[in-house]
């Protein structure tokens, strides 16, 4: 299991099993998001040279950002070390694999979205998408879903096309998307009104959305989402909220909340081992959850502000 460390610069990887940080790899600015290769043997992470900034900020009074340091990182798993940085377009946030040979990239900045041929090692193509693109899923059907910030939208692409295909309404601020293994059912999260939209993945259609209930303390920000492996469930974190919601996708509900996971949680993920993983950049940790008891059973320090959540096929 690999962890990317926004302030650090780093990689953690995560044994399950020992439950610890084996390994750490130093690999660029603001590392973000991160994906592992069919095969097992690469990471990709997205790295950055923008100044990191909180939403809304006045960007003039910012640092200057580090172009050069924008790209997406390639770790050899079996060295453990950063082999080479691919182009990535303008600060590169979220990608996603489409097959073995490329990569779809969301450009927040640009409002682009940047494909990478991974056997060049250089850029295919560059996509308008909507305002502010963030996540990008590839689903089963080969589409590349981008979620836009700035105008409340999920695009599919074509990437053998090179064009949006459909493009779907979503809640304020959508953030992460994530697909059913079948196919049959994408999830939305919406951070500013605190829903999710989900989608039908068959029609490309909004199948209407689902309140995150609020509790006593912050209101919930959905940002990141992880779908089991059954297909039956959905786990969001929520932000400041510091909490993990269960979705019933079957009955398209909030199961339970499972509350006090970490500060700020935002990626996630599901590991074979069923456990889920959540990312906790201001409290520096990940933590591990039982969803058979709702349970946090032990958050592991990293460092760094942590961001995103992979692992292995």
């Amino acid at each position: 299991m690999f962890v990317s460390n926004e302030n650090a610069g780093t990689v953690s990887v995560i044994d399950p099993a020992k439950r610890a940080v084996v390994a750490t790899i130093t690999v660029g600015k603001r590392p973000r998001g991160l994906r592992v290769s069919r095969d097992g043997g690469s990471l990709y992470v997205a790295l950055s040279g923008s100044p990191k900034a909180a939403p809304g900020v006045d960007e003039s009074t910012l640092p200057p950002p580090d172009r050069k340091a924008d790209g997406i990182g390639v770790v050899d798993l079996d060295k453990l070390e950063l082999v080479r940085v691919l182009p990535g377009g303008q600060d590169p946030e979220s990608f996603d694999l489409v097959g073995d040979d490329l990569l779809v990239v969301s450009n927040e900045e640009t409002s682009e979205a940047t494909l990478i041929d991974l056997d060049d090692r250089a850029i295919r193509a560059r996509v308008v998408i909507g305002k502010e693109p963030e996540g990008v899923t590839t689903a089963p059907d080969g589409l590349v879903w981008i979620t836009s910030e700035g105008d409340g939208l999920a695009s599919a692409l074509d990437p053998k096309r090179r064009e949006v295909v459909a493009i779907v309404p979503t809640g304020q601020r959508p953030r992460a998307i994530a697909f059913t293994r079948d196919g049959r059912l994408g999830v939305v999260t919406n951070e500013n009104d605190g829903t999710l939209t989900l989608i039908d993945g068959k029609n490309h259609a909004s199948l209407g959305s689902i309140a995150l209930p609020r509790g006593a303390g912050s209101p919930p920000r959905p940002m990141g989402v992880a779908i089991d492996r059954d297909d039956h469930t959905a786990y969001v974190t929520t932000g400041r909220a510091g909490s993990v919601a269960v979705i019933d996708l079957d009955k398209r509900a909030v199961l339970r909340t499972i509350a006090a996971v970490g500060a700020r949680p935002w990626g996630i993920a599901v590991g074979k081992d069923g456990l889920v993983y959540t990312a906790n950049g201001p409290s520096n940790d990940v933590s591990i959850l039982d969803p058979k008891t709702a349970r946090v059973v032990q958050r592991i320090p990293t460092g760094g502000s942590p961001w995103g959540v992979a692992v292995t096929p």
